[in-house]
């Protein structure tokens, strides 16, 4: 038996999406702890819809500079709920953002695959659906679509 040295175990990777709703931003601090426990990294993204949505009273028209800094906004603030739930266990967490733009299941799933991340997190629900205890529709279409294990968080 040939020893070609130490067994190498790749590093895991999390990835997290938020829309900046009360349950993505569970869902950031959940990925968060996980990957704090592994040492592994977090990449938490935003995706542009190519459709106009209302946020806070405010018409958010795709691409436009208020859609934009919206996404800006919501992935700053997702790393800093990502680095305080690393603070409160008293480690470091390695974390990237980014802005994308698309169909957001279809964007996450394909960020997933593209960037070969070991599990995804998003929240039950969005800023845009109906305040139930039903899955939504992005959520289910991530879980559908991944190759991955996915965790819905509510």
């Amino acid at each position: 038996m040939i020893n070609s040295g130490p067994t190498v175990i790749p590093r895991m990777q999390y990835l997290v999406a938020t829309d900046g709703s009360p349950v993505s931003k569970r869902a950031v601090e959940h990925a968060a702890i996980e990957a704090t426990a592994w040492e592994a990294p977090l990449r938490i993204i935003h995706v542009l819809t190519p459709e106009p949505k209302l946020v806070d009273g405010s018409l958010v028209i795709p691409g436009s500079d208020t859609a934009i800094e919206y996404g800006k906004q919501t992935l700053s603030e997702a790393e800093r709920i990502a680095e305080t739930a690393a603070e409160k266990r008293n480690v470091d967490l390695e974390t990237s953002t980014e802005l994308l733009a698309g169909w957001p299941a279809e964007t996450i799933t394909a960020h997933a695959t593209e960037t070969s991340v070991d599990a995804i997190y998003v929240g039950h629900r969005g800023l845009s659906e109906e305040s139930t205890n039903a899955v939504g529709s992005v959520a289910k279409s991530v879980l559908d679509k991944a190759t991955v294990p996915v965790t819905i968080i509510k």
